[in-house]
């Protein structure tokens, strides 16, 4: 009787311990999953091929975004990239917070998702967390970049030069408009001498 007795708490031991385990690896997977669709390109979005890392490197201004609690109240929005000697990609962004009247700044790294000839990236500020970053429009001269998010809910129209003309802005516009973004919800950056 006793040796019965031990032998089914064992078995429920084991039970438990499996059903935990189950669990554990099924929250693993979920979370890596989600992870990786935070990464992904939006279906029908093409990213860059022929993609030059080295000459996309710099100071770029943000022209037009669409809208973000991280950016949300910001002017002056810039990103720096850098190339690393482990192929990753440093990575910063600052911009004037209209509100405090203080610079905001954020750095973090990136790295390509597939082929280094590809413009798709997955960009981290805070580990494990991962954004996708898809330039899916350059220009020849690496002058103007239009780039996607993971999905369609974010748009940015990068420049070399902070003053972009309205007509081209409007054409780059156009172009992430047929390709199904939100347009009509994107803002003007401010790159004028703030008042603070």
């Amino acid at each position: 009787m006793y040796a019965r007795m031990v032998s089914d708490t064992a078995r429920r031991r084991r039970v438990r311990y499996d059903v935990r385990g189950r669990a554990a690896v099924g929250a693993i997977c979920v979370l890596a999953l989600l992870l990786t669709a935070c990464t992904g390109t939006p279906r029908g979005i093409e990213p860059v091929e022929n993609f030059d890392g080295e000459r996309y490197m710099g100071h770029w201004y943000e022209i037009k975004r669409l809208d973000h609690r991280f950016e949300r109240g910001l002017r002056n929005v810039t990103a720096e990239y850098s190339l690393r000697e482990d192929g990753r990609v440093n990575v910063t962004n600052r911009g004037l917070d209209t509100e405090s009247c203080e610079w905001q700044e954020v750095s973090g790294t990136a790295r390509f998702r597939g082929d280094t000839n590809t413009a798709s990236l997955a960009v981290t500020f805070t580990w494990p967390f991962a954004g996708g970053y898809h330039v899916f429009a350059l220009d020849d001269d690496y002058q103007w970049a239009l780039v996607s998010g993971p999905t369609r809910g974010f748009l940015w129209l990068l420049a070399r030069d902070p003053d972009m003309p309205a007509a081209q802005r409007e054409r780059l516009v156009e172009l992430a408009r047929v390709r199904g973004f939100p347009v009509d919800d994107l803002i003007l950056v401010d790159h004028g001498e703030p008042d603070c």
